[in-house]
């Protein structure tokens, strides 16, 4: 792997982790068009602990009132929104380990084919439009059925070309969430996931004798940190002015170039 691949593939797993585009399907569709041959479990996790610290760094202060509150949940200083919404969190991660942990591998190699991730694009882009077109926008504050049906939703992203970020986004609208909200539970979500995925990519590094290249796995981790952090607060910004319809057309567009790529 050389620095152009590193930064490409950097900078795409920052943009694509927290928009509801899929990161698994511009990750699968990029080394098809560039001829680039896999990156590596290395470099994989790398990118992860960028995307990681970016979404830490961006709730930082919000972080920090939840754990604080959560933890005085647990010494008996009763229940505060903040540490409702740990709790809630932590419900909401269960679901998507459980199925991770009980699906076996030759399942989990079968999902990530090509018109598997093609076809999962195009049908959650048709769900996510369904939720924005009947959304009813009535509550902020998220409760404990929200957290229960968005983390069953979030076991679905299991399948790739599925967009954690896209589905849970999904089920916080059809609650009735409003989409800021709907938005900052799912990256909150993220943190627990994402630390999980770089956890299991970590164990099976700790078995790989796959040489390291220290200087490209410092600028992917630093690069998709930065891009992801930025990534955050312009999607934010974007969901109060225009929604989430541009974003159903662009999977559209996406599941489309893959089915023609992959059934050539």
């Amino acid at each position: 792997m050389d620095i152009i691949q590193a930064l490409a593939l950097a900078v795409l797993q920052g943009l694509t982790e927290f928009l509801p585009i899929s990161s698994s399907a511009h990750l699968i569709l990029l080394p098809v068009i560039s001829g680039w041959e896999d990156q590596g479990l290395v470099f994989d996790v790398a990118v992860h602990v960028g995307t990681l610290t970016a979404v830490v760094a961006f709730y930082r202060h919000d972080l920090y009132r939840i754990i604080n509150d959560w933890l005085g949940s647990l010494l008996g200083r009763g229940l505060t929104e903040d540490a409702k919404l740990a709790w809630y969190v932590i419900l909401g991660t269960i679901p998507v380990g459980l199925v991770g942990i009980s699906l076996p591998d030759p399942l989990k190699e079968a999902l990530r084919s090509p018109l598997v991730i093609a076809g999962a694009t195009i049908v959650f882009a048709l769900l996510l439009w369904v939720a924005e077109k009947w959304a009813r926008e009535q509550r902020s504050e998220v409760t404990l059925l929200d957290a229960i049906i968005v983390g069953l939703f979030q076991a679905i992203a299991l399948i790739p070309g599925t967009s954690r970020s896209g589905i849970t986004i999904t089920a916080g609208l059809l609650t009735g969430l409003r989409r800021e909200q709907a938005a900052r539970f799912s990256f909150l979500l993220s943190i627990p996931v994402i630390a999980l995925a770089g956890l299991l990519h970590v164990i099976d590094l700790a078995q790989s004798s796959e040489p390291v290249q220290w200087d490209l796995i410092v600028v992917g981790a630093s690069v998709s940190a930065v891009v992801a952090y930025l990534t955050i607060g312009w999607f934010l910004k974007l969901l109060e002015k225009i929604g989430m319809l541009p974003f159903v057309y662009y999977r559209l567009i996406l599941g489309a170039v893959l089915f023609a790529v992959f059934l050539r």
